[in-house]
């Protein structure tokens, strides 16, 4: 932090030097009878002494910058990593109920009367129809694809086909 208090100063004193040659140096020259060209060598000589401070500075202007940019970055981060966790957590509440629900359903479809839940299942999506004949016991599904008519049958059994494959047929 002194470094950076010493080189403020040394900044503002080499620009307040400048600003006095560059104003009083052509008066000088003219008044003493010298070239033109010698207030600018001098110039030249101040701007080359100061160069190295000159670079410090703007080096360290942009190491601050640098360490603002990761302070923000870093809120950025953790608000993202909350809302993560968030997300998360309600995808874990939403497949437990899923989960609830398909056990459900699944045995509310195999308690029903077989050309009932045929009917039913001829309704409803037919992912969702396969998905819950899967679930079912092999023997009641068996008499639910019985009840339902031939083309809707075909269809889910292909779709449940299809689903058992243990490698994927693309």
């Amino acid at each position: 932090m002194r470094h950076a208090t010493t080189l403020r100063k040394l900044a503002s004193g080499t620009l307040a030097a400048l600003v006095i040659l560059t104003q009083a140096a052509p008066l000088h020259a003219l008044a003493a009878g010298e070239p033109a060209d010698m207030p600018a060598d001098e110039v030249q000589r101040f701007c080359a002494n100061i160069a190295d401070a000159a670079r410090d500075r703007r080096y360290s202007l942009q190491a601050m910058e640098l360490k603002k940019l990761r302070g923000e970055v870093d809120e950025r981060i953790a608000a993202l990593e909350q809302k993560r966790a968030d997300y998360e957590a309600w995808l874990e509440r939403r497949n437990v109920f899923l989960a609830k629900a398909e056990s459900g359903i699944v045995s509310i479809y195999g308690a029903m009367r077989p050309d009932a839940a045929a009917e039913r299942l001829a309704e409803v999506p037919i992912e969702l129809a396969a998905a819950i004949l899967m679930k079912l016991e092999p023997r009641v599904a068996g008499v639910i694809l019985n009840e339902m008519n031939s083309k809707s049958a075909a269809m889910l059994t292909s779709i449940i086909a299809s689903a058992a494959r243990p490698e994927d047929p693309t």
